[in-house]
C-alpha cells in the first residue's frame, strides 16, 4: 500500500498540464482511438493547458507587485497572504489519505454511472484535489477517518452532480456537446447562479441591461465590448492605484491586453484536442451503458474562448481589490488567487447566458464571501500546511488561498460536520437550490 501511495503522490507532483495529458492520452487508447489522433489530441491540450499556466504565470508576476505596490503606498496591514491555489493542492497530495479519496471518488462516479444517477464521467483527475482537501481539513481539525471520508463522500457527489447539471449551458454559450464543468470551486457555484439569474429575471426592466461581447445583433462590437480593451483598462487602473509612472502604467495595461487575448487562444486549442477524445470515450462508455447520453467533466480551460468568462474575471479582479479594503473582518489582500477568478466565475457567466453586467454583480457578493471566509480559515490551513510538511519560506505567518481556501461549499460542510446550527439551517435552502438547478438545467437541455 505504501508503494501504490507513493507512486500516485509522485504521479501528481506532476505538473496538470503534464499530467492530464497523459491520462487522456491513456483514455483516448482505450477508447480505441488510432495512435496518432490520441497522440494529437493529447499534444494539443498539453499545450493549451500549458499556455493557460504560462499566462497565468505571467499575469501574476506583472499584477502581483501592482497589488503590493498598492498596499504598500496606502501603509495598509491584512495578516493573512494570499498564496493562491496551488499550494492547497500542493498540500492536499502532500497528506497522507489523498490517494485514498481518489478511489473513493472513482468508486462513486462509477457507482453513480451504475445506478443512473447521473449521466457524467469525471475524467479530471487533477480536480480530485478538491474532494480530498475536504477530508485533510476535516482531519486537521480532529475530526475522525469516517466523518471525514463521509465529507469527501458528499462533496465528490455534489461537484458530480453539479458537472452534469452545467452540460447544457457549456453547449447553449460555447457550442462544445456533452462537456461539463468539472472543479467543486466553479461547477459549485451552479446552485447560486441559477437562483441569482431567476432573482435577475424577476426585476422589472433588468432584463433588459446587458453587456455580452459574445453576441451582437448586428455581428458587430462596441468597442467597450472588445476584452482587449477591457484589458487595457483594467492594466491601466491598477496601475494608477499602486502609484506607477506613464512606462509602468502602459506596460501593465498591454500586459493585461495580452493576456485577454492569449487565454481563448489556449482554450481553442484544448477544445480542438479534447474533441476527438471526448466522443471517442463517449461511445466506448456508452456502450457498457446503451440508450444513455453521457457527458465528460473538464476543467474551466475548454470555455476560455468565451469573451464573456474572460470579461466578467477581469473586471471583478480590480473591484475584488478595492473591496477588499473597505470589507468588515477581511483579513486578506486577494493576490496569488486574483487571476483565478476568471475561472471561478466562468459558469457562472454562462449560467447569465454571457451577460457580463449579470455576472459581475452576481460576482460581488460571492468574492465578499470568499475574503470572510478565506480570513476565517486562514489559521486552520496554515496548521494544516505545517502539518504536511510544506515550507512556503521564512517571514510567512498565516496563508490562505483567496477563492479556493474561502470557498463557500466547502466551509458548509465542515461547520455542517461540526454540527453548526446555523449550517444545519441552511440545509433545506441547499435542497432547494439543487433541486432549481437541476430544473433549469433540464429545461435549458430540452431547448438544444
Amino acid at each position: 500500500m505504501d508503494s501504490i501511495a507513493n507512486a500516485i503522490k509522485a504521479f501528481f507532483e506532476f505538473k496538470a498540464y503534464v499530467m492530464l495529458p497523459v491520462i487522456v492520452l491513456i483514455i483516448g487508447l482505450a477508447a480505441r482511438m488510432r495512435i496518432k489522433e490520441a497522440l494529437i489530441s493529447s499534444l494539443r491540450l498539453a499545450a493549451g493547458f500549458a499556455g493557460i499556466f504560462v499566462a497565468f504565470n505571467f499575469f501574476v508576476s506583472r499584477i502581483g507587485p501592482a497589488v503590493k505596490a498598492f498596499v504598500s503606498v496606502r501603509g495598509l496591514d491584512y495578516p493573512v497572504l494570499d498564496v493562491g491555489w496551488p499550494p492547497l493542492a500542493a498540500i492536499t497530495w502532500s497528506w497522507s489519505l489523498a490517494p485514498v479519496c481518489i478511489l473513493v471518488a472513482v468508486a462513486i462516479n462509477l457507482a453513480m454511472l451504475a445506478l443512473k444517477a447521473t449521466n457524467i464521467v469525471y475524467i479530471d483527475v487533477w480536480n480530485y484535489w478538491h474532494f480530498a482537501f475536504m477530508g485533510a481539513l476535516l482531519q486537521a481539525t480532529g475530526a475522525s477517518l469516517p466523518l471525514a471520508l463521509a465529507a469527501v463522500v458528499a462533496i465528490a457527489i455534489y461537484t458530480i452532480k453539479n458537472a452534469e447539471w452545467s452540460a447544457p449551458y457549456v453547449e447553449r454559450e460555447c457550442g462544445l456537446k456533452a462537456i461539463g464543468i468539472s472543479p467543486l470551486s466553479v461547477a459549485g457555484l451552479m446552485p447560486y447562479a441559477i437562483a441569482m439569474d431567476k432573482l435577475f429575471d424577476s426585476i422589472p426592466g433588468f432584463r433588459k441591461l446587458s453587456i455580452d461581447p459574445s453576441r451582437s445583433s448586428k455581428g458587430e462590437k462596441s468597442l467597450l465590448a472588445e476584452p482587449i480593451v477591457i484589458g487595457l483598462a483594467v492594466g491601466i487602473i491598477l496601475a494608477i492605484a499602486a502609484g506607477y509612472g506613464l512606462r509602468e502604467v502602459l506596460e501593465l495595461g498591454v500586459d493585461v491586453a495580452a493576456v485577454m487575448f492569449i487565454l481563448p487562444a489556449c482554450g481553442q486549442l484544448m477544445g480542438q484536442g479534447m474533441g476527438a477524445v471526448s466522443t471517442a470515450l463517449r461511445n466506448a462508455v456508452q456502450k457498457r451503458f446503451p440508450g444513455r447520453e453521457l457527458s465528460i467533466a473538464m476543467d474551466t480551460g475548454v470555455i476560455m474562448t468565451n469573451p464573456s468568462v474572460i470579461m466578467t474575471g477581469l473586471i471583478l479582479m480590480p473591484l475584488s481589490v478595492a473591496m477588499a479594503f473597505i470589507l468588515p473582518g477581511n483579513r486578506i489582500i486577494p493576490l496569488g488567487d486574483l487571476p483565478n477568478l476568471i475561472s471561478i466565475f466562468s459558469l457562472l457567466t454562462l449560467v447569465m447566458g454571457g451577460n457580463v453586467f449579470r455576472a459581475v454583480l452576481a460576482g460581488l457578493p460571492v468574492v465578499a464571501i470568499f475574503m470572510l471566509i478565506a480570513s476565517d480559515l486562514a489559521p486552520l490551513i496554515t496548521k494544516l500546511a505545517a502539518t504536511t510538511g510544506m515550507d512556503f519560506g521564512a517571514g510567512i505567518g498565516l496563508m490562505n488561498a483567496f477563492t479556493d481556501g474561502g470557498n463557500p461549499i466547502r466551509y458548509w460542510l465542515l461547520k455542517l460536520s461540526a454540527g453548526d446550527w446555523i449550517a444545519i439551517a441552511v440545509v433545506p435552502l441547499m435542497g432547494f437550490l439543487l433541486w432549481l438547478s437541476r430544473r433549469e438545467s433540464r429545461k435549458v437541455a430540452e431547448t438544444l
